[in-house]
């Protein structure tokens, strides 16, 4: 009897062992998709229960692996998603590796088909005065430069993700606790722009509400970027993980600052403005953003929101490109009468879906609007007063009422006035597509009242004696002095609908995991807001779960950590150690701190 009891308890440990075994043995991993964007891609698959992942990308011209931190492979509820970024232009492959009990089981490891990485397009005001030295914390090639570092936040970590940042001019740092706190380190400085020129590339993962935040730097605007003295130089770089980062419910006002970026993210409900330029900022790049509905103003206009993308207060050497504005109401505006005609920016393959007016609307400052697509505007497209100057080239408008307007003359002259009770400017316009427009009436149809003056040639200078009516101000020919402007190969405007709506087009990647259709049969004319996107957005709630790592440690990233010996932490799992490094704990979990 007690043999038998022995084998029985023998058969069953030894089955309560096989069953251990079984519940943690991996998998081969199966891949749901793959793909390149621009300077980045990405990897989704099946995941498996009590399973976790490291995934790796390489070139794929020669197999040199390089694994990716951990908050860049995340979970999902169905599915396990991977984003590579800081890719130059080419082509590359990505490895999902499975993790059991803290071991990688390479043999079930997966490599993806090559995908194709291509470049952001660097045109426009804002990298010609940037120069080599890039914009925020990338270099001009896509990578990360050489002494940047990388913070990752989200919903959950918004108000303890903590950073050192040098305070003074000796270099003294200070530890900065919270996403407001850490860019308000980076705003002490002097003339020479901050006492920390290191710089800092901020990650959003998911979706960051305005109560998940520490503090506002405006109460107005949301989360402020502000240099302690004008056009200060900051470097840093706000950019979004994958298809779904979001920032919901406020927006972002730039101060005084110099070589910052916004990219691949969007803008829900925001309080003022989604992004408000505001006051002596230069070699700004807002590029591949998604804009949404802000939240109601108090005037009539203000239904949508206050405004979306506005730059004034001389801010200069700025460029706006391959943005997405959802059904905005005032998109965008371009001064307010006390800058100068050599305040020069960019707009170039934004999206205006179905936005209303203020595409842009300009003061005094010099515009080159090129290769953007209206597409069923209500009101109008580029609006001009107070002696400014645009260059109006190769875009492609769709049903959009008045493609270009001037203060007190032609289309805005007939009725009451359809646009401004201000004084005009000069709009140069070249090569444009205009479909199922009610009005445009160029120089050449009407030379005492006309919208535009229609180039021949892309070259022409506007003569001088082609002036506003209101004002008497002629066009700067900004665009055809070479001290002046940058390098550009405009795309026909006929290709510009598929270009901009394109898999490399406007917006964030993949086009968003936020998916709206326009009815253009009552959309293209109605400047209202429909009610159900708004309820869309109010509703908005992110389907990320977390971190395969399952922690919520804070970390630190630096880009010369790639020769360091390795650290592993409590799970079993190795993480890069920078160079000069202190270890401590937070949550119960190791974390590195440079």
């Amino acid at each position: 009897m007690m043999i038998v009891k022995k084998d029985m308890k023998k058969g069953l440990l030894l089955f309560l062992l096989m069953a251990s075994v079984a519940l943690t043995k991996a998998t081969p991993v199966v891949l749901i998709e793959q793909g390149g964007w621009l300077e980045s891609g990405y990897v989704t698959w099946q995941k498996a229960n009590g399973l976790t992942y490291n995934v790796y990308v390489s070139p794929a011209s020669a197999e040199s692996w390089t694994k990716l931190d951990d908050e860049l492979v995340r979970e999902y509820a169905d599915y396990g998603r991977a984003d590579a970024l800081g890719l130059q232009a080419g082509s590359y492959q990505l490895k999902v590796v499975p993790v059991s009990n803290g071991t990688e089981v390479v043999s079930d490891a997966t490599i993806s088909p090559i995908i194709d990485v291509k470049a952001h397009n660097r045109e426009g005001f804002a990298h010609k005065q940037a120069g080599t030295m890039g914009i925020g914390a990338y270099n001009n090639d896509g990578t990360l430069k050489s002494d940047a570092r990388v913070i990752y936040v989200w919903a959950g970590n918004a108000k303890t993700v903590s950073l050192k940042v040098k305070k003074d001019k000796k270099g003294t740092e200070a530890t900065y606790t919270g996403l407001q706190d850490i860019i308000y380190g980076y705003q002490k400085g002097d003339e020479n722009g901050s006492y920390d020129q290191r710089p800092l590339c901020i990650r959003i993962i998911g979706a960051i509400r305005d109560t998940d935040m520490d503090s506002f730097g405006s109460s107005e605007e949301g989360l402020q970027i502000k240099g302690a003295k004008e056009y200060q130089k900051m470097h840093i770089t706000i950019e979004g993980v994958g298809n779904d980062a979001t920032i919901w419910g406020f927006g972002f006002l730039l101060r005084n600052s110099a070589s910052v970026e916004l990219r691949n993210f969007g803008i829900m409900l925001c309080m003022d403005d989604c992004v408000s330029i505001d006051t002596k900022n230069e070699m700004i790049w807002v590029h591949n953003l998604d804009f949404f509905y802000g939240k109601p103003g108090s005037a009539s206009d203000q239904k949508k929101g206050d405004g979306t993308l506005d730059i004034k207060g001389h801010s200069h050497w700025c460029t706006f490109s391959y943005n997405h504005f959802w059904d905005s109401g005032k998109s965008s505006l371009g001064g307010m009468k006390s800058e100068s005609t050599t305040d020069y920016n960019t707009y170039h393959h934004n999206w205006f879906d179905h936005s209303d007016s203020r595409h842009p609307r300009i003061r005094t400052m010099s515009m080159h609007i090129y290769n953007n697509y209206f597409d069923g505007n209500s009101k109008y497209g580029v609006g001009m007063t107070y002696g400014g100057s645009a260059f109006v080239e190769q875009n492609y408008f769709r049903h959009c009422k008045y493609p270009m307007l001037i203060s007190k003359q032609g289309t805005d002259a007939t009725g009451s006035g359809t646009f401004s009770g201000e004084n005009g400017g000069v709009i140069k316009s070249y090569g444009n597509v205009v479909i199922d427009a009610k009005s445009l009436v160029t120089y050449q149809q009407n030379s005492s009242s006309w919208d535009c003056w229609e180039a021949a040639s892309a070259g022409d200078q506007v003569p001088a004696d082609v002036v506003a009516k209101a004002g008497g101000t002629s066009y700067n020919n900004f665009d055809t002095d070479a001290s002046v402007m940058y390098d550009y190969t405009p795309d026909a405007a006929s290709d510009v609908p598929d270009i901009v709506a394109g898999t490399y087009g406007a917006g964030r990647m993949q086009h968003g995991d936020f998916q709206w259709t326009f009815n253009n049969a009552t959309e293209d004319t109605n400047d209202n807001v429909i009610p159900e996107l708004k309820a869309a957005l109010e509703n908005y709630q992110s389907t990320w779960v977390g971190f395969f790592s399952g922690t919520t440690a804070i970390r630190e990233i630096t880009t010369d950590s790639l020769d360091c010996s390795p650290l592993y932490d409590l799970q079993g799992r190795r993480v890069s150690q920078p160079k000069s490094t202190n270890i401590y704990i937070q949550n119960g979990h190791k974390s590195i701190y440079k």
